[in-house]
This record gives C-alpha cells, structure tokens and sequence, in this order.
C-alpha cells in the first residue's frame, strides 16, 4: 500500500512493483445541490498494496472519510464522483450496478467504521451478525454459521465467545463492540480494509489493544489498509505509509519515518508540532497549535489553499496552487517552499512504534473489564 499517484504524471510520485489491491485515480467528489457542484476532495491518487497500511490523515474536513467511503461505494446522500477512476482489484467501480456493490462489500472490501454502536444493529444478538455473512453469502446452515462465527470472535479476543454469541450491542463494551466490529469486516476474507477512525471512541488501554489486534490480522491476511484517522499517535503505532490531506487534496506524501522527521509541508509540520509525542518532543514541549481554520470549501482562497494559515507563505503562494511533485525516497509534496519547511524541521528520531511489533505470542483474550 505505498502512497503513490497511480496515473502516468510528470509531476506523481513512483509506482513501485507489484499488484494494487485498489487505487483511487486523480478522484474528485464534490456535493451537489441542483447544477451547482461544491468540490470537496480535489484529485486524489493513491494506491492500495497489500501487506501495508497506509494512513489518511489531517484535520476534519479534510476530505478523509468521503475519500475511504469512495473506495467501498458508501457516499452520502448528495456526494458523488466528479471525475477519476476508482479500481478494486483492478476493476473499475464507476460501473457497478447496487447488486456488484453488494458482492464486492466483504469479499473484496470491507470497512471498519469509528463508531460500532452505528455499524450494529441494536435489535439482533452481536454473534448472529457476525453469522450472517456466512448464511447469506456462503450458503451455510445455522449451525455451521454460529461455529465459525464463535471462532472468529475467539480470534479476535472477544472472551466467552460461545456464551457472548447471543448477547446484544448493548450489552457489549465499546471495545467488544469494536471487535466485533473488526471480525464482521473480516469474516469473508476482503483483500482491502479500510479504518474509519476505529480507535477515536475508546479509551487509551482498549484503543493500544484494538491497535494490536488489527495489525496482527493485518499482516496474518496479507491485508491492504487503510486507516484514516486524525490522530497522528495512532498513525504511528499501524502505518508505513502515510498521505496528508489538507481541503481535499493531498499536500504531502510518502513512508511514514521519513515524513515524520523531515516533513516538506508547512501543515505536516503543524500537525506534527502540535502533537509532541508523535513528533519525538520530550515532555513537556509546549504544543504549537496551527493558526486559523480549514478553508470553507464554498469559497476557497487563490492560491494554495493553506497559505492564510502558513508562515511560509510568500506572493506566489497566495496566486499558484503548487502541484504535488515527486521527490526523493517514494515522497511527493505540494509546497512552493519544501525546502524551507524541510530546514526548519526538528531532526526527531522516527517514532518507536511506526513498524506494529510481532508479538511472540498471541496476546490472551482480554476480559470484558479490560476491553
């Protein structure tokens, strides 16, 4: 899942070997209202590879979630897509009739969304939704649905499996609910998972379990992710990749050590002054918050959409929207002062937790107290 414009551009990053799982080709989505189109995601590109997790991130109304919705065929009421091509294992999407987008929802892609109170029906037990793809798109019995439906909240840590199976949502916590959650996504094996902010809901102990359970089933399927999320920690404990987004476009680019300790782009470098610990400040380095507010997509400034909020802006910014350009290292930037942004970054140690750790062996299923 490397971070790469997948359309031939003199100005897109490298497309490394081997197959994509799914690709966004210069994709712009807007909503409309009448004939008029307010555009809220403006050429996106990017590639899904499995076996890497490539993480989404920036501010809310960015642009991330319409961007991931766009992948599993989910846009809201009044969103659509503009322009651009949207594959899933190389198959165009602009075609897919409802029924195609049924079929492809769990075999091909599945989403794990940032609240699973939402994604749960409140009136049926946890396990039988766990179940039902099994029976509808397997075609198997009762009892074998329940077996491997039991198995699968087993696997992914939900304790007393065969006892919770006929419990309701509410009788979940909100990290058994996750869970279950997570094993719904994954219980037809789809080759591409997208991560809606799976963790924002939880606290800090069952957000670091929900992290290591979905990087060790992430690399035990072979999985192309990606995770969208706010939270640059979190990035940096699942990602190796990672694509900043900024009023609906990406602005920067590439592996995830490599932009977080030399970022090129004035907002990467916002984000990540005003989250010390993902940035490797020791504590107690004041927070450094960025100035101003997102852009209203309606009015949109001239120029590069984040110079009113950036203290590298000159005139050429506030009139040419600078292109995203390759660089070094598989990393592409749209900045008209990359270099300067570069310099100015502090030289912090890639953060310790970028690469999920393989635990030796797997953890013991917590119980519903801890999860």
């Amino acid at each position: 899942m490397t971070i790469s414009a997948t359309h031939p551009a003199p100005d897109s990053p490298p497309d490394p070997a081997g197959e994509p799982a799914a690709e966004l080709r210069d994709v712009h989505i807007g909503f409309r209202s009448g004939r008029h189109v307010t555009p809220v995601v403006r050429g996106i590109s990017l590639t899904l590879r499995r076996g890497r997790v490539l993480a989404l991130v920036g501010e809310s109304g960015s642009g991330k979630s319409l961007t991931s919705l766009a992948l599993i065929g989910l846009l809201p009421p009044g969103a659509e897509i503009t322009a651009g091509t949207v594959l899933l294992g190389g198959e165009d999407t602009g075609g897919f009739s409802a029924r195609r987008w049924r079929e492809a929802r769990g075999d091909q892609v599945a989403m794990v969304f940032q609240d699973p109170m939402a994604a749960l029906n409140p009136g049926f037990p946890v396990g039988w939704q766990i179940a039902e793809p099994f029976r509808r798109r397997l075609g198997l019995g009762r009892g074998q649905a329940r077996e491997r439906a039991v198995a699968l909240m087993r696997e992914v840590g939900i304790a007393d499996a065969a006892a919770r199976f006929g419990d309701h949502p509410h009788e979940f916590s909100g990290g058994m609910r996750q869970r279950a959650v997570i094993a719904m996504a994954l219980a037809l094996g789809p080759s591409v998972l997208l991560a809606d902010e799976p963790t924002t809901a939880l606290d800090v102990t069952v957000q670091a379990q929900i992290l290591q359970l979905l990087a060790r089933r992430q690399r035990e399927d072979d999985l192309a992710t990606l995770l969208v999320s706010h939270d640059l920690g979190v990035v940096a404990r699942l990602a190796q990749d990672v694509a900043v987004m900024y009023a609906g476009r990406i602005v920067e680019q590439g592996p995830l050590d490599a932009v977080y300790t030399r970022p090129a782009h004035p907002y990467t470098l916002g984000l990540l002054e005003a989250m010390p610990e993902a940035a490797g400040a020791q504590p107690g380095t004041r927070l450094k918050p960025i100035p101003g507010l997102p852009p209203d997509p309606r009015r949109p400034p001239g120029g590069c959409a984040f110079h009113p909020r950036c203290p590298f802006a000159t005139d050429v910014c506030r009139t040419e929207d600078p292109p995203l350009v390759a660089t070094d290292g598989g990393r592409a930037v749209a900045c008209h002062h990359s270099d300067q942004v570069t310099a100015a970054s502090p030289a912090a140690p890639a953060p310790a937790t970028a690469t999920p750790p393989t635990p030796p062996t797997p953890p013991t299923p917590p119980t519903e107290e801890t999860a």
